[in-house]
C-alpha cells in the first residue's frame, strides 16, 4: 500500500472523525484532474499519475452526489467559500473540481458526465497547443477552440495554464510575464470574456519564497485574480487566491482516499510536500525579484 494512502486512512481520516467530524462549509476542496482516460501509466508511482479512467472519474462524481457535495468552478467556490464565512452558517457542500492541460477527452469523456449531475468545471489551457486543427500535447489530443468555445458557452470556466507549459521556475522574469500575459490575451481574444484564473505548471516551488514573492508580483501585473498550484490541501477563508492548493485526483483514488481528501483528512501532506521541495531549493541558485 502506498505510504500516503496508508497514513491517511490509517491516521488522519479517524482522528479527523474523532476531533472535528465532516469537512466544514468554511473550507473549499480543489480537485486537481488531468486526462481522463484509460491509461494504466505504468512508468508512474501512484502518486504521480495524472490520469483518471471514465470509469474511476464517473464513480468519483457519484460518490460526490450520493453525499450531497455540489461540483462547481474554481470562481463559484470561492466566492461561496466568502458567503458561507459571512453568514456563519452556510452548510451546503461545495468542491471545485479543476482540469490542467486541455486535453480532448475533456470533450468527450469528462464533461458528459459533469453535465450529467449537474456539475460544472474549471479548464487551464495552455493556449500553443489549442488550435482551430486538432493538435497535441504530451502525446494526447488536445482541445480545438470551436470545443472551447462550446465548453464555455455551456458554463466551464477558462483559465491559463500558461503558453508553452515550460517550467516557470527556470525562465528569466521576462520570459514568465509574457507566458503569461499572451496567453491571457489569446483566451480573452477567443472566448471574447475576462480570463483573470491562471494554474501552475509542473510543481509549485513554494518553499522559494523568493520566487513566490515575485511570481506573484507578475500575476498580478498580468491582470490574474486566482492562481492554483500543485501544493496540497484545502481552501480556506482568507488563504492567499494566488497561491491556492488543490488535491490530486487520478485512477487510483478509491471510495476511501476519495473521501478522505474531501474531507481534509489528506491535508497534512502538504507539510512534507513543503519540507521536501525546501531541501531541494537549498542546492538551487538564488535569482533576484522581477523589475517590473
Amino acid at each position: 500500500m502506498r505510504p500516503d494512502r496508508l497514513i491517511t486512512l490509517g491516521l488522519f481520516r479517524p482522528c479527523r472523525h474523532a476531533l472535528a467530524g465532516p469537512l466544514p462549509a468554511r473550507r473549499l476542496p480543489v480537485l486537481m484532474y488531468h486526462g481522463i482516460a484509460d491509461d494504466p501509466e505504468p512508468d508512474f508511482s501512484p502518486y504521480y499519475k495524472v490520469c483518471t479512467s471514465p470509469r474511476r472519474f464517473a464513480a468519483h462524481l457519484q460518490w460526490l452526489a450520493d453525499h450531497g457535495w455540489r461540483g462547481v468552478t474554481l470562481t463559484d467556490g470561492l466566492a461561496a467559500l466568502e458567503s458561507n464565512r459571512a453568514e456563519a452558517g452556510g452548510t451546503e457542500k461545495r468542491v471545485a473540481i479543476t482540469f490542467d492541460d486541455g486535453f480532448r477527452d475533456f470533450f468527450t469523456a469528462a464533461f458528459p458526465l459533469l453535465r450529467q449531475h449537474g456539475f460544472s468545471a474549471t479548464m487551464y489551457l495552455p493556449t500553443d497547443f489549442i488550435g482551430d486543427e486538432r493538435r497535441s500535447f504530451k502525446g494526447r489530443e488536445c482541445l480545438t477552440w470551436a470545443e472551447v468555445r462550446e465548453l464555455h458557452g455551456a458554463g466551464i470556466e477558462f483559465g491559463s495554464h500558461t503558453v508553452s507549459h515550460p517550467e516557470l521556475v527556470r525562465l528569466d522574469w521576462p520570459e514568465i510575464e509574457a507566458e503569461l500575459r499572451n496567453s491571457r490575451a489569446t483566451l480573452e481574444s477567443r472566448l471574447a470574456a475576462p480570463v483573470r484564473a491562471f494554474a501552475y505548471p509542473f510543481a509549485f516551488p513554494q518553499a522559494d519564497r523568493t520566487f513566490v514573492a515575485g511570481f506573484r508580483q507578475v500575476l498580478r501585473t498580468t491582470g490574474y485574480a486566482t492562481c492554483v498550484t500543485t501544493g496540497i490541501g484545502t481552501v480556506g477563508p482568507g488563504d492567499d487566491a494566488l497561491q491556492l492548493c488543490r488535491l490530486p485526483a487520478n485512477d487510483c483514488d478509491d471510495d476511501a482516499l476519495f473521501a478522505a481528501k474531501l474531507e481534509g483528512a489528506y491535508d497534512w501532506m502538504g507539510r512534507p510536500q513543503w519540507w521536501f521541495k525546501a531541501l531541494k531549493h537549498r542546492t538551487a541558485p538564488r535569482r533576484p525579484r522581477p523589475a517590473i
